[in-house]
């Protein structure tokens, strides 16, 4: 039986996130739940914090991505995945990191937590090299208005 910190307090709440494999860059935002309102938040704050580049959101078909409401910032391209392939999101494995490898850790704050994730980490976690080989291809033959285009992969 493993032995851990046990942490009483317990607080539920979503973690939206974009990856880059490629650089182990990181854009996270914390939610109340699930939803295309939360999700437009998410956007426009990804889209300010990158405002000088085309950014690629690798997406699932969640219902959220695809809501009639939605609308995507001019920078922000939504690259939609095949149904039932979250294998083919790199952002998956790092979800899949935060819940088993650190389910024994403890953090007083969503801050120390995300302070654990450095562009190292990301990278290794993230990292596909099949992903990493597309990415080479894709920002090669890519063209931007000012020549910069930038792939992450969100929640």
């Amino acid at each position: 039986m493993p032995i851990g910190e046990w942490q009483w307090l317990f607080k539920a709440f979503w973690l939206y996130g974009a990856v880059e494999p490629a650089t182990g860059e990181s854009f996270f935002l914390q939610f109340s739940h699930v939803d295309t309102q939360c999700y437009q938040q998410f956007l426009n704050e990804f889209s300010q914090a990158y405002p000088d580049s085309l950014n690629i959101l690798q997406v699932d078909q969640g219902r959220f991505h695809t809501g009639k409401e939605l609308i995507v910032p001019e920078n922000v391209f939504l690259l939609f995945q095949p149904p039932y392939c979250p294998e083919l999101n790199p952002i998956e494995r790092l979800w899949g990191y935060l819940k088993a490898d650190l389910k024994w850790a403890s953090f007083q704050t969503l801050d120390q937590l995300l302070a654990e994730l450095t562009p190292e980490l990301i990278m290794s976690i993230t990292g596909y090299s099949f992903i990493l080989d597309a990415l080479s291809v894709q920002s090669s033959t890519r063209e931007t208005k000012n020549g910069k285009c930038v792939f992450f992969s969100p929640i």
